[in-house]
């Protein structure tokens, strides 16, 4: 069981770090002259169902503030814009420019060669194993970042350090 866990594992990290470079040259090859984290960026503000900072900051899992610093960059680069919102003008949504859906474009070719490429020999069982692996391991991560997120803000303490009656 020793080696399972130490081929496993060694396959995990070399195939992470693996992604990581390859998509990060195939993006310099292809013109794409920003970080692939401005381009992860790019890809949170396209699956946004809002299109806020704090949506995107939660899918990009970093804080509003971290996100907003790489955000005003990727404005001044002419990647993302900023609007107020037409019924709540407290509210800034993040819009892509024609630049930022272009590199997006590219990002989505490259992980589509990849998934190609790991799949364009497997028979239909393999598949099904394959799907069923990597669920398995998106399902640990999924559960570890449940259990290593910041706790709920505590009920504010009221009078004699008992909390306040939220009624």
């Amino acid at each position: 069981m020793n080696r399972v866990r130490e081929t496993v594992n060694g396959l995990l990290v070399e195939v992470f770090n693996h992604i990581l470079f390859i998509e990060e040259q195939y993006m310099k090859h292809q013109g794409v002259t920003l970080s692939m984290t401005e381009v992860h960026i790019l890809e949170n503000v396209e699956k946004s169902e809002t299109k806020t900072l704090g949506d995107v900051a939660r899918l990009q899992m970093v804080t509003p503030g971290t996100l907003s610093v790489a955000v005003n960059s990727l404005v001044r680069k002419g990647y993302i814009m900023k609007c107020k919102d037409l019924q709540d003008k407290r509210v800034v949504r993040l819009l892509l420019s024609a630049k930022a859906n272009e590199v997006l474009r590219i990002h989505r070719r490259f992980h589509e060669e990849m998934v190609d490429s790991c799949i364009v020999d497997l028979d239909l069982e393999k598949e099904e194993v394959m799907i069923e692996s990597l669920e398995k391991i998106l399902n640990y991560f999924r559960q570890e970042l449940e259990k290593n997120e910041k706790p709920k803000r505590r009920p504010t303490a009221g009078k004699k350090g008992k909390p306040k009656d939220p009624a």
